[in-house]
Formats: C-alpha cells, sequence, structure tokens
C-alpha cells in the first residue's frame, strides 16, 4: 500500500504515523503511555496516603465523606475507615504492575513477533480502565474531603511548642549566638526537657537560657513562635494551582 494512504487514514483519525516501523511499531511510545498512566495512579495514591493518615482516630484532621447510616470498622463502631483511599491504594499497584509486561514488548524477535499482543490486551485496557475509575474516586474523595482546624490546631500544640525549635534556633543565631556553640545545645537541651516532661518548650528554654546567663528577646520568640509563620508565602503555590485548572 502506497505511503500516502497511511497519511490520509491516519490524519482522518487525528493520529500521527510513526516516523519508522517495522511491520509491528515498536513498543516505547505504548510503554510510555502505560507508565504515564502508572505515574497518574501514583499520585491519587499519594493524595489517597495523606488522608487515611489524617483519619487515623489519632490524627483525626481529615477525613472521608462519610453518609448517614453508614458503618465504618465492624469490630470498632467509633472508627470511620478510609474506604475510598485504601481502595485507590489498591488499584495504584494494579496499574503499576502493567508497566513492566507492556515495556516487555519493546523486544520482539527481528523486530516483528507478536507476542507483545496477548499481552497488551489485557494491560492496556486494565490499566486504562483502572484509571479511569482511579480519577472519578479522587475526584470523590477530595470533593467531599471533611477538614478539621480546629483538630490540627490542638495537634500542633500537643507538642508543647518543640515544632518551633528550628525556626527559635535560626532566631537565636540571627540576634547573634554562635550557632554551635550556643543556640544548638540550648535549644536541644530544652527540646529535650520538653520531650520528657511535657513542660512547654518556652519554658525549658528560657530556664536553660538562664542557667547558660543568656538572654532572650521574648518579643521576637512571640513572633517566630507562631503556626502562621509557616503559611504566610503559601498564597503564589495556591495561584499557580488554580492557574493550571
Amino acid at each position: 500500500i502506497d505511503p500516502s494512504v497511511e497519511r490520509f487514514v491516519a490524519e482522518r483519525l487525528g493520529l500521527q504515523p510513526a516516523d519508522v516501523s517495522t511491520q509491528v511499531v515498536i513498543r516505547d511510545g505504548i510503554s510510555e503511555w502505560t507508565s504515564a498512566l502508572a505515574i497518574m495512579a501514583t499520585v491519587c495514591e499519594a493524595i489517597a496516603l495523606e488522608v487515611r493518615h489524617g483519619q487515623r482516630t489519632e490524627v483525626r484532621e481529615v477525613w472521608e465523606p462519610f453518609g448517614k447510616g453508614q458503618k465504618g470498622s465492624s469490630a470498632m463502631p467509633h472508627k470511620k475507615n478510609p474506604i475510598i483511599s485504601e481502595r485507590l491504594a489498591g488499584m495504584a499497584r494494579v496499574v503499576r504492575a502493567q508497566v513492566v509486561p507492556v515495556m516487555e514488548g519493546i523486544p520482539l524477535w527481528h523486530e516483528r513477533d507478536i507476542s507483545h499482543s496477548s499481552t497488551e490486551r489485557i494491560t492496556l485496557p486494565d490499566a486504562s480502565i483502572a484509571l479511569d475509575y482511579m480519577l472519578n474516586l479522587t475526584d470523590r474523595l477530595m470533593s467531599g474531603l471533611v477538614v478539621d482546624a480546629a483538630r490540627m490546631k490542638a495537634n500542633l500544640e500537643s507538642t508543647g511548642g518543640l515544632i518551633y525549635t528550628s525556626t527559635v534556633l535560626l532566631e537565636l543565631v540571627e540576634a547573634g549566638m554562635s550557632r554551635d556553640d550556643e543556640a544548638y545545645p540550648l535549644v536541644q537541651k530544652a527540646a529535650m526537657e520538653t520531650w520528657e516532661t511535657g513542660e512547654p518548650f518556652r519554658g525549658t528554654l528560657r530556664k536553660h537560657a538562664s542557667e547558660a546567663g543568656l538572654s532572650l528577646d521574648e518579643g521576637r520568640l512571640d513572633e517566630v513562635c507562631r503556626p502562621e509563620r509557616f503559611v504566610e508565602r503559601l498564597g503564589p503555590v495556591f495561584d499557580r494551582l488554580a492557574s493550571l485548572r
């Protein structure tokens, strides 16, 4: 058949002929496509994994939509099991599992045997259909996600201020302390005492600073020991996210 026929048919179908091929088109392009499906499935799993962690009983910061009358754990009625997220995690494994069989179709005997065909009749539909289902599940998960900001704040405060050790360290260095000889040992000792006793970090910090004959600028520490400090520059990140839609 004249190559012009291939070009004509491909153009009518919105396709592009392979640049060079033998009887069988090399499977690198199909392997790349299957890998892209696996990557998308894994991104969905990454979202689901974060929800699964946030929905743990001791965390309870975010959770999946939970309908009236819906049952959670069959053994522990207080639990809201993350069934959507766990399903996404399992299906991502199925999609990823299709990549290697498709890639093994690249090396063919004399570039023309059809050992790839039987594999692709299973892997390509399975990967496509599974990912389509996963995308719908992920949309359902995120559109109905419940976020408990108050619980997030309570979890942050449960550390007794230990989440601020890095900002306090940098502030002390900025104030003129030696990082390795003064600031770090001071912050570490105070943090370890808070870790072991539960006493608030600012209190243990003040105690160890006094014992070392060091003065602290309480006003500056008030400024750096704020959770809002960590999200002050997130605006542009969300702007970039919105521009992707």
